[in-house]
């Protein structure tokens, strides 16, 4: 499905073939790779006669995919071509060399990629990291503090650029050398949601914006869960932080499952909402973890591989910062700002330490994302 020719002509030929191909009325995803399956490409099925396609698609969609353009295909042909003259634009056909392989196996890959930023950001190990828009002021910490540390391992994180444990992964990501992948619901020369644009324009330019929707698509409520599966078809594995019993981060993590990808699952206080999809998920199978060295070693990743020589986000808390830690949690629950404002620290480095001392029983977490230290 890919064109051998390298001229620019021919490169242009074949993406007003692929785009004809997708807009084409009547002829959703599924049709559409039964067609590339029967054809080889695009050119081949527009070129093939009615009657071999009428035997695929029946003589109604056949004399329709035999018509010329419609007015609306063409302005979208100009339209893209426009857009791909900067140099960070980018639109991947399946079957590009370029072409993410671990997305072009799963069962229903999108046709094609429109990419905003770092292409070469696809090629990296990856891991999904999704979960409540209403997150807990931990639950964002977390997220920020797990994926800048996977992020300084090499993995560049992948998440829906949704408010709350999203833009906190996007934001945490962003400051390792793995970066971060956006998969967003809408054109990826749109902003959504508003709240997010600054963010989404420092990923633009830093990670990567990827959409499968024509550029100018808004955001309906469709195109999110069907964007799920990019997002797991991009990655290792997928890990929930934070989910509501019924939470689209559901979706994305029984997708992943089929997709036969990894699903880990962060833990919470068996009192807080947003623990109970987790909890669901682990009862389910799903890897419980505690630690990003955990994430790291189920993925076959070094810890080390990629860390430069002066990050501190992946390392261990010290005892004594554990200790000024306790010293300032004393007998009431705080919450992270509080914590914050306490101690001289960043977000990744106080999250972890956190981490360490629930997992040394000496703290818990309590609804409404505080924590309270353990007198025993």
């Amino acid at each position: 499905m890919q064109d051998t020719d390298p001229t620019p002509a021919s490169r242009i030929a074949s993406l007003t073939d692929w785009l004809r191909l997708e807009s084409a009325r009547g002829v959703g995803l599924r049709t559409a790779h039964q067609l590339l399956a029967a054809f080889g490409s695009p050119r081949a099925i527009f070129q093939a006669g009615h009657d071999a396609l009428a035997a695929h698609l029946g003589p109604a969609l056949a004399r329709a995919l035999h018509a010329p353009p419609s007015q609306a295909t063409r302005t979208l042909i100009d339209t893209t071509l426009a857009w791909l003259a900067s140099p960070s634009h980018h639109v991947l056909a399946l079957g590009d060399v370029a072409y993410p392989q671990a997305l072009a196996n799963i069962p229903d890959p999108p046709l094609l990629l429109y990419i905003r930023g770092r292409i070469d950001l696809l090629a990296r190990p990856a891991l999904a990291i999704v979960g409540s828009r209403n997150a807990t002021v931990q639950g964002k910490a977390n997220a920020s503090a797990f994926a800048g540390a996977l992020s300084d391992a090499g993995v560049c994180v992948v998440s829906g650029l949704a408010l709350g444990i999203d833009a906190a992964a996007h934001e945490g990501a962003l400051r390792g050398t793995g970066s971060t992948i956006a998969v967003v619901g809408t054109g990826a020369d749109l902003f959504y949601p508003a709240r997010n644009r600054a963010l989404a324009e420092r990923i633009a330019n830093e990670g990567c914006i990827v959409s499968e929707y024509a550029l100018g698509t808004p955001p309906t409520s469709g195109n999110f869960p069907r964007r799920n599966r990019i997002i797991s078809g991009l990655s290792s594995g997928v890990l929930v932080i934070e989910a509501a019993a019924q939470s689209g981060s559901l979706i994305t993590a029984r997708v992943a499952a089929e997709q036969g990808r990894e699903v880990f699952a962060l833990p919470g206080s068996i009192h807080a909402p947003l623990a109970k999809g987790c909890h669901q998920l682990i009862r389910d199978g799903a890897r419980l973890v505690e630690t990003v060295k955990e994430v790291l070693e189920a993925m076959q990743v070094s810890p080390l591989a990629s860390v430069p020589a002066t990050s501190s986000t992946n390392a261990l808390p010290t005892e004594s910062a554990c200790t000024e830690l306790l010293a300032q949690l004393g007998h009431e629950p705080l919450d992270v700002d509080e914590l914050l404002e306490r101690l001289d620290t960043n977000i990744s480095q106080l999250s972890m330490g956190l981490l360490a001392l629930e997992m040394a029983g000496m703290i818990e977490r309590l609804p409404g994302g505080k924590v309270q230290r353990i007198h025993i």
